[in-house]
């Protein structure tokens, strides 16, 4: 299983470590590109973030495809990832994303998916609905539970929570939120991600390796 969990994207500092992941070169690759979770926060979905990830795929050669989960149901899923090489997790809100994400039945798809050498990439809500829940979400002050959403269960692709974009102006907010956890959490600045490769996890990028309530190595 391969995953790349991101707070920001593929900036600089991560993005040859994402390509060592890939083990190949990116022209041709297949990416389905989720977008779901940004019309949480702009009704009118394609805000700046979706536009430069978008831009930056495309550049990098990558063959996309787009995917709205609020559209899809299980059996659409299985036909439209069936040659995917890559499935791309946009941010956003992150509990409106969870909520489609059960509703289309992705997250009873994803896990074969991954199996089969699929690589995930998740960015910030991408990431989040990743981990063992998607509580951390509301720290900071950061998304709102729009939807009324009652269990926080995320995918449980990783056996940790994600909490991104991490900086000195929440740092101390986000010590206070991860020591009242009672789960792993790692704390991402945007020029950060987790590379998961089968069993060996890895925290890639520049910056301090912030880590909660776990004695296991990134």
């Amino acid at each position: 299983m391969k995953l790349f969990l991101t707070s920001a994207g593929l900036p600089p500092e991560t993005i040859k470590e994402f390509f060592k992941l890939l083990n190949k070169k990116p022209k041709g690759l297949k990416v389905c590109f989720i977008t779901t979770a940004s019309y949480g926060e702009h009704p009118k979905g394609n805000p700046w973030y979706v536009r430069k990830d978008r831009q930056q795929l495309l550049e990098l050669d990558f063959k996309l495809t787009e995917l709205d989960l609020r559209k899809e149901n299980k059996e659409s899923l299985k036909e439209k990832l069936k040659n995917i090489d890559i499935i791309f997790v946009e941010g956003g809100n992150t509990f409106y994303l969870l909520k489609y994400v059960r509703e289309s039945g992705f997250d009873k798809v994803i896990k074969p998916l991954l199996k089969k050498k699929v690589i995930y990439v998740g960015v910030s809500a991408g990431s989040i609905i990743a981990g063992l829940s998607i509580d951390s979400a509301g720290w900071k002050h950061a998304d709102r539970n729009i939807v009324n959403l009652k269990d926080l269960t995320g995918l449980k692709l990783v056996s940790f929570v994600i909490t991104p974009h991490t900086d000195k102006t929440n740092i101390e907010a986000i010590k206070k939120c991860a020591n009242r956890a009672n789960y792993p959490v790692v704390a991402l600045s945007d020029k950060q991600a987790v590379l998961i490769k089968g069993k060996t996890k890895r925290i890639v990028g520049t910056g301090d390796k912030l880590i909660f309530n776990t004695t296991d190595k990134f």
